[in-house]
């Protein structure tokens, strides 16, 4: 596997459509990005921003890509431990604050739920989170704490 991994996209401002940006409370914030060969991604700003809530924002795909990081590392572990994996479910948090006068995400919390097959090593499927939450290049990436608090279930 290469050590470069380079990622591109395509964004282009869409609400430039609806007119300019003369009023800071008026414009349209909505965007679109493209990746080659993927869908459209269409967003905008948060609502408290004066965004398009029906639309995904920044601080949204911002802890997607934590969340989903942590589950995808989660589940090449489990597979590599011969740990069967039957269900997955995230319900992650982020909170963003003033810190060092800066508006900026000071936390996220991931919660996932997995559920493992019965006879499943229990104690080394929670700990397989402490280990995914090393290698996930995204939590890596970031200057803010990134917690889990996994529940494991027998199913």
């Amino acid at each position: 596997m290469s050590k470069t991994h380079h990622f591109a996209c395509r964004t282009v401002w869409t609400g430039a459509a609806q007119g300019p940006t003369r009023d800071y409370d008026t414009y349209s914030r909505t965007y679109e990005v493209a990746i080659a060969g993927k869908p459209t991604l269409t967003g905008s700003s948060a609502g408290e921003f004066k965004g398009d809530e029906s639309k995904h924002n920044p601080e949204d795909l911002l802890v997607i890509a934590l969340s989903t990081c942590h589950m995808l590392s989660y589940l090449a572990l489990a597979a590599r431990a011969g740990i069967a994996v039957s269900a997955y479910v995230d319900e992650t948090e982020g909170t963003m604050a003033i810190k060092d006068r800066r508006l900026r995400f000071t936390d996220v919390l991931l919660k996932p739920r997995v559920t493992v097959a019965a006879g499943a090593d229990l104690k080394q499927a929670e700990a397989l989170h402490e280990k995914a939450h090393e290698i996930c290049f995204i939590a890596n990436s970031v200057n803010f704490p990134v917690r889990h608090e996994p529940v494991i279930e027998v199913g």
